[in-house]
């Protein structure tokens, strides 16, 4: 004989087994269905909203940076014709004053410092000339490691040669020409050390207040400059010197 069931246990046996839609009737289903895609529908709106953008700030982003580097490259194009153009100016300026250098020995007055007077040396023989020349044509021809490799190799070999202090400034050009302005600073250095009665002393100091400029050492081009003023207060190179204090 069967025993007879709880009615709530036949009641909850009965719920477990019947769909979830089925304890709705047809009203309540189709809005519960309606109230579900209208919620799927807002959040795939947001989605498809915040994607798209997304995808514009992209765009926007892109069309920038190809802005920017078209000005960097129009920039870098700007800053290389005119390093051209002023190697090819100091260019003309070195054959200009060789062609007036003195052809015998001669000697300078006492500088202000009270230092001694130094003798002029002889105009540089023939052999001399044509190795000068030669590296001189290398940097001409944009082969700059070949420039500063001869030029000091010259310098090595004709320290008191008149043409020495040229040859070591234009190594320093060399160096420079290669980004390497830790290097052209040393070389410019030189110049003013070694031979500061020479005209290429100033444009040294010139040339070193703008390697320090582009290292970020502004401070030490500040002082480059003033150096400048101090010692060669009539050379060209200071009138440079003066212009780029006053934009400081």
């Amino acid at each position: 004989m069967l025993r007879r069931l709880p009615l709530g246990f036949l009641i909850a046996a009965a719920l477990a087994t019947t769909p979830a839609w089925a304890l709705f009737d047809d009203k309540e289903a189709r809005q519960w269905i309606t109230d579900l895609k209208a919620s799927s529908e807002a959040r795939f709106d947001q989605q498809a909203k915040a994607q798209l953008d997304l995808a514009t700030q992209i765009q926007r982003q892109a069309e920038e940076i190809a802005r920017l580097r078209g000005q960097i490259e129009t920039l870098s194009y700007e800053l290389e014709q005119a390093r051209k153009r002023q190697q090819d100016f100091y260019l003309d300026l070195d054959s200009r004053l060789r062609r007036l250098e003195p052809h015998s020995t001669s000697t300078l007055p006492t500088g202000e410092s009270g230092n001694a007077a130094q003798p002029v040396p002889q105009a540089a023989p023939g052999a001399e000339s044509a190795e000068y020349d030669a590296a001189l044509e290398l940097f001409r021809n944009g082969k700059y490691p070949a420039a500063a490799k001869a030029f000091k190799t010259f310098v090595e070999q004709h320290p008191d040669s008149a043409l020495a202090p040229n040859a070591q400034f234009w190594l320093g050009n060399s160096w420079y020409a290669q980004r390497n302005c830790t290097k052209a600073i040393e070389a410019q250095s030189f110049v003013v050390s070694r031979y500061p009665q020479s005209d290429k002393a100033p444009d040294a100091l010139l040339a070193i207040a703008s390697c320090q400029q582009e290292l970020g050492n502004s401070k030490g081009a500040t002082q480059s400059w003033q150096q400048l003023l101090e010692k060669y207060p009539s050379a060209p190179a200071a009138d440079k010197a003066r212009e780029r204090l006053k934009k400081k």
